[in-house]
């Protein structure tokens, strides 16, 4: 029996058995360890691909070397405008160790603009709507050298509310329309520098939706264009990304993109703490001893210490692609190269998922974890892992832990408190919040200014992380959230609620069966599962 459990049909899958250890999982700004039924199947991260020796060189290389495009210095002559625009903090999770794989880009392109007399140059952030990142963020990003030289005036975050630095490019066959950033567009040259972390980012998304308005984001942000993406990290089937794909030929028809696209491994944590994406059963006594370090560390510490500890903590991503050149076939490339490094080939959806929810979100970075952003993180990013089918069953029980306290960082997230607690009563409903209030707060002159000027997410994204969530709440029969310390946010977010994951787990069973197939997502994780019969 024990030797027929543990089989392997992939190294990142394990099935639990007798005598198997518990298993670590997330739980908030905490991680709980819990034994897990016998035949549970458990997946984890595949091992990271060994990084490019020198990343300078990689990017030097892919610049002079380009897909469909001249290279790089062919392009640059004195007197052109040159903007480069780059993704924000919401890539990679956690925030990179320095020097940022931004900055190494922009230093390499840089000195090719320096040494051909190109000098109007600025760096934009493609934020879109998302808060405007801070000047220590900014500074951390691209190293105090690029910095100092640039920041404020030509160094500085994309704004969707600003119309006088917006400029309209039209609508596309499906009436889509597009406003973007008028420096980045009407510039002689638009380099993009990406770091793509999972398939949904970078290609044609980077420009038409990083450096867009409100109203252009609109028409695919939306939640029937969500219940048509079958998922976001599979683009073919991503109805998202088609929007999308059909935005940045508008701006290819407008603008000269040259795109440089990178992939990274999954390369998470430091040592110490690279034990929490490791297989439990084969920890040595080193390894269970970092275990019950941290573990009592962070059981004595307030929750905001802990947030503060572990959004300290770089992530140690390397280099394993470049590409540069036009913007689709760069991207195909890259796409490879992150199911290189995500893809797990997992055969039979299951009844029950698990899925622990780390304090680790494309949103919250140096905050809070709030309960819109806990309900993105289940339904929107760990029910999307997926490529050909979900990896739960249609009606199948999701269960996440997490404390889901009812904390909201007033800075960033200011309209995300009004939608939890003004909407969420009156509907849970993505279509009809959309319609009846969506625009009441895209327009709410509070929300407008604590975005412009201060650094809080637009007065709609609190929308659109719902609308995120809505294929998996459309796939879904019940999420149970195991550990929640209150019951009126899962009870706002349509959820049931279980002291600890053993009482969660025997309440799905009750919906789906004693026999019900059990399978464990071991976050934190970046793997993509795809699921055939």
């Amino acid at each position: 029996m024990a030797l027929q459990l543990r089989r392997k049909t992939h190294e990142s899958i394990i099935y639990i058995d007798k005598d198997s250890a518990p298993r670590i999982m997330p739980f908030g700004e905490d991680f709980i360890i819990n034994d897990l039924p016998v035949g549970t199947r458990v997946i984890y991260p595949n091992p990271p691909i060994k990084g490019l020796p020198n990343r300078e060189a990689a990017i030097r290389y892919a610049v002079n070397h380009p897909i469909e495009m001249e290279p790089l210095y062919a392009m640059l002559e004195p007197g052109m405008r040159v903007t480069i625009a780059m993704d924000d903090i919401s890539l990679p999770l956690p925030p990179m160790q320095t020097p940022d794989l931004r900055q190494t880009m922009l230093e390499v392109v840089l000195d090719m603009c320096g040494a051909n007399g190109v000098d109007d140059v600025h760096l934009i952030i493609a934020n879109s709507l998302h808060r405007k990142m801070t000047a220590w963020e900014m500074k951390r990003m691209v190293g105090t050298d690029i910095y100092n030289e640039y920041y404020p005036d030509r160094y500085y975050n994309h704004d969707a509310e600003d119309d006088d630095n917006l400029v309209t490019l039209g609508v596309t066959r499906h009436n889509e329309p597009l406003r973007v950033n008028k420096r980045a567009i009407e510039s002689d040259l638009l380099i993009y520098l990406n770091i793509n972390l999972v398939p949904m980012d970078g290609g044609h998304k980077s420009v038409a939706v990083g450096l867009c308005d409100y109203e252009s984001l609109r028409a695919h942000h939306d939640p029937q264009t969500i219940r048509e993406s079958d998922s976001y990290m599979d683009p073919p089937k991503s109805a998202l990304n088609h929007k999308v794909i059909r935005l940045g030929k508008l701006v290819d028809e407008q603008c000269k993109v040259f795109h440089i696209e990178t992939a990274i491994n999954n390369k998470m944590f430091p040592d110490g703490y690279d034990i929490l994406t490791r297989n439990e059963d084969e920890f040595s006594f080193a390894d269970r001893m970092k275990w019950e370090v941290m573990a009592k560390t962070f059981s004595k510490m307030p929750r905001a210490a802990r947030r503060k500890m572990l959004h300290a903590i770089p992530a140690q991503y390397e280099l394993i692609a470049c590409y540069a050149g036009k913007t689709e076939p760069v991207h195909e490339k890259i796409l490879e190269k992150n199911y290189q490094q995500y893809e797990i080939p997992v055969k039979g959806q299951c009844d029950i998922l698990i899925s622990g929810i780390p304090d680790i979100s494309p949103y919250n970075v140096y905050s809070a974890l709030n309960p819109i952003l806990v309900q993105v993180m289940a339904l929107g990013y760990h029910f999307n892992m997926y490529r050909n089918k979900p990896l739960l069953r249609k009606g199948g029980v999701m269960i996440i832990t997490h404390p889901c306290f009812d904390e909201f960082d007033h800075k960033f997230h200011p309209s995300y408190i009004e939608f939890f607690h003004r909407l969420l009563p009156e509907s849970r409903d993505a279509f009809y919040l959309r319609e009846k209030y969506e625009r009441e707060f895209a327009s709410n002159p509070a929300y407008i200014e604590m975005y412009r000027r201060g650094n809080a997410y637009h007065g709609a994204h609190a929308f659109f992380m719902w609308y995120w969530g809505e294929n998996g709440r459309q796939h879904v029969g019940k999420v149970i959230v195991a550990g929640a310390e209150n019951a009126h946010v899962p009870e706002m977010l349509g959820w049931e609620r279980a002291d600890n994951l053993t009482e969660a787990i025997a309440m799905a069973r009750s919906y789906m069966g004693r026999n019900a197939e059990i399978t464990m997502l071991h976050q934190p994780i970046i793997g993509l599962c795809s699921v055939t019969d």
